[in-house]
């Protein structure tokens, strides 16, 4: 039996709360309509209808009394914010860069770096796909291509650093393609559509040592840095010793440059950045950042988002928090494996993804098992997740055709510092409760399907 109170396993909050926000439950008659009305897509349904909201970890985190301060300071100087140069020193002492331009999150950051450093016909290769960073490389003439060890597309695999680059992959796109026409190394610490998986330091090192000889740059998605940390620190030999801080500087000095949602390990609501070492896509990326998100102090945010984040960035190195953090997700993964529930293993940083594929065997993949549990699971018990799966991956820009993943996931995604352990308890017990009567879950069909990030806005009905 899964034990709460083994503080070792699973630590208690780092933190005491002092501001709090009233939810309220809804019956499941409501529930059934609210979904309903929704076209079975969770991203539809209104936040007061939704009792414990795992849609998503960005931009729904629980900011710190010294955020909260640092809000109070902000400079909203059109130009030259105080606030923008703490941000910009905070990250070039973190994670090591020389450039940092400020865009208003993650996605904006994505837009910059694929126009800057994409040519029409080059290849991305990166460690798994992720939907809004492939839809900005495409749309910009790039063609991604999925270098991730094959052992991530395994669910119920349990090994560690399943994130890792397969160096073997990249080689033979390099061999076949010339260096010449790579645009860039994407790689994402850790991988969100694998399960939260993390890259461990061995596999940065040798990407970079191969890479840098060859002129091709690696540029990071280190949305989620502090995590992947974190695992290097408790699976990786030699780096039991080493705080997160040093962890992480040593992760980017092995790449060129890096984007990053500031909503989620930067414990904030709203910002992004794209930080880089080369001068000329420096300038470059300042002419665009105006262009599309503001002036390069302040890239689409407020001074007070700047500080908050800058703050943010701080607390989420600090040993204690990130431990509790990556540890309060096991023990959800922990309670619904005991449980016999099919999940992606090992469990990651920052969510639990259900396997669709094996919670719903009688749903085929092209009747969105996935969509159709997450709208159950809602219908269950007032819990928000979200698809991971067909849907996300939407179609191939050429063909027409769904791309069609080999892993089909519903993502339980734990906000930070919002939840504790009991909500925690109350999310597994609806997920074995619905497992006990999967057969009931129904699949769907498209009735609205957007051309583009179809997850997002897209409308269901049953088959």
């Amino acid at each position: 039996m899964v034990d709460v109170f083994d503080l070792k396993k699973y630590p208690a909050e780092p933190f005491k709360i002092k501001t709090v926000e009233t939810v309220k439950t809804i019956t499941k008659e409501h529930r059934e309509k609210a979904i309903k009305e929704a076209g079975y897509n969770t991203f539809l349904l209104k936040s007061e209808d939704c009792y414990i909201d795992l849609l998503t970890d960005s931009g729904t985190n629980a900011m710190s009394d010294k955020q909260w301060a640092g809000m109070m300071i902000g400079d909203e100087a059109y130009a030259g914010s105080r606030n923008w140069l703490h941000l910009e020193k905070t990250v070039q002492d973190i994670f090591g860069f020389k450039h940092v331009v400020p865009t208003h999150q993650g996605r904006g950051a994505e837009n910059l770096l694929s126009r800057i450093a994409i040519k029409p016909g080059q290849y991305v290769p990166g460690n798994m796909y992720f939907t809004t960073t492939r839809y900005h490389q495409e749309a910009n003439g790039g063609i991604f291509v999925d270098i991730i060890r094959d052992e991530a597309h395994d669910a119920g695999l349990n090994v560690p650093f399943k994130g890792d680059i397969c160096l073997d992959k990249l080689k033979k796109l390099v061999d076949e393609k010339g260096a010449e026409n790579i645009a860039y190394v994407c790689l994402a610490v850790t991988v969100n559509l694998a399960g939260g998986q993390p890259v461990s330091m061995k596999n940065m090192r040798e990407v970079s040592e191969y890479c840098r000889p060859l002129g091709i740059k690696v540029m990071y998605d280190c949305t989620r840095f502090a995590e992947n940390a974190f695992f290097i620190q408790e699976q990786e030999e030699g780096y039991q010793d080493k705080s997160i801080a040093e962890i992480v500087k040593e992760m980017f000095s092995y790449a060129d440059g890096a984007t990053m949602s500031g909503k989620k390990d930067g414990i904030v609501n709203i910002g992004g950045f794209l930080a880089m070492n080369d001068d000329e896509l420096f300038g470059k990326a300042k002419e665009f950042v105006v262009v599309f998100e503001g002036m390069p102090s302040y890239g689409g945010m407020a001074g007070r988002d700047m500080e908050a984040i800058a703050i943010g960035l701080k607390e989420s190195l600090q040993d204690s928090y990130i431990e509790y953090r990556v540890k309060q997700i096991r023990y959800l993964g922990d309670r619904l494996l005991e449980a016999g529930i099919p999940i992606i293993e090992p469990v990651g940083g920052h969510a639990v993804f259900l396997d669709a594929k094996r919670f719903c065997p009688h749903i085929p993949q092209d009747q969105f098992p996935a969509q159709a549990l997450a709208a159950a699971l809602y219908v269950e018990a007032g819990v928000r997740s979200m698809e991971r799966g067909i849907v996300s991956a939407g179609r191939d820009p050429k063909t027409g055709e769904n791309h069609v993943p080999k892993l089909e996931t519903v993502r339980l995604t734990i906000p930070r510092r919002v939840y504790t352990y009991k909500h925690m308890d109350i999310v597994a017990d609806a997920v074995i409760k619905l497992y006990k009567h999967k057969e009931d879950i129904r699949g769907l069909k498209f009735v609205y399907e957007p051309k583009q990030l179809r997850f997002f806005t897209a409308r269901f009905e049953h088959i």
